[in-house]
């Protein structure tokens, strides 16, 4: 099976672009199953290059074809407002569906984890809208557990919705620190990933 690899988004015209396609397609990918997540064009140029200067954005790739990509935030006001340094948060969990094979979605929540234990910080965490009731089982078979509710959170239109608060212990956090696996290192989707629902970009 081919391997998928991981780099940074850098600040370029081609790597927003391609997040920007990649998010109003899986937008529109939700939407066309009932989803209620995300809608194309909530998410803009403006706001990818932010969050791949103030965070880090990361890109899956197969056969130098993007397959997805994920933010990595490590404070996250928000949702879980102050905290102390011990979680890295994920944000926009995405999967072109056209391209990925299946268990993409879980390789990359995958590989965001470890790039948080490389931190030394033994939580992952995430929220998803808790009017959608796909999500919250699909990451709760990846190990998270509901901590919670934002019942306030603000969306980019300036509407208030309700967030269900989810996180994951990291085996190895604190052991793992200073050792964070390079970008060209790839990952495999495993053979129980074959089933994953799909709508694991809700985040």
């Amino acid at each position: 099976m081919d391997m998928i690899s991981y780099r940074l988004a850098e600040d370029t015209d081609a790597d927003v672009a391609a997040l920007v396609a990649l998010y109003d397609g899986a937008a529109r990918w939700m939407q066309s199953r009932g989803i209620d997540q995300w809608a194309p064009g909530e998410r803009d140029a403006a706001h990818f290059r932010l969050h791949i200067k103030q965070d880090e954005v990361w890109f899956a790739e197969l056969r130098g074809e993007i397959v997805g990509a994920w933010e990595l935030w490590w404070e996250d006001l928000p949702a879980w407002g102050p905290q102390p340094p011990v979680a890295g948060y994920l944000h926009r969990l995405m999967v072109d569906h056209d391209r990925a094979p299946a268990g993409t979605g879980r390789a990359m929540l995958a590989r965001a984890e470890r790039r948080i234990a490389a931190e030394g910080r033994p939580l992952s965490r995430l929220d998803c809208k808790s009017s959608n009731p796909r999500l919250r089982p699909y990451y709760e078979s990846a190990g998270y557990r509901a901590v919670g509710e934002q019942p306030a959170k603000v969306g980019s239109d300036g509407s208030r919705y309700t967030v269900t608060l989810l996180e994951k212990r990291l085996p190895g956090a604190d052991a793992a620190h200073g050792a964070e696996p390079g970008p060209d290192q790839g990952a495999k989707p495993g053979p129980d990933q074959s089933a994953e629902p799909g709508p694991d970009q809700g985040v």
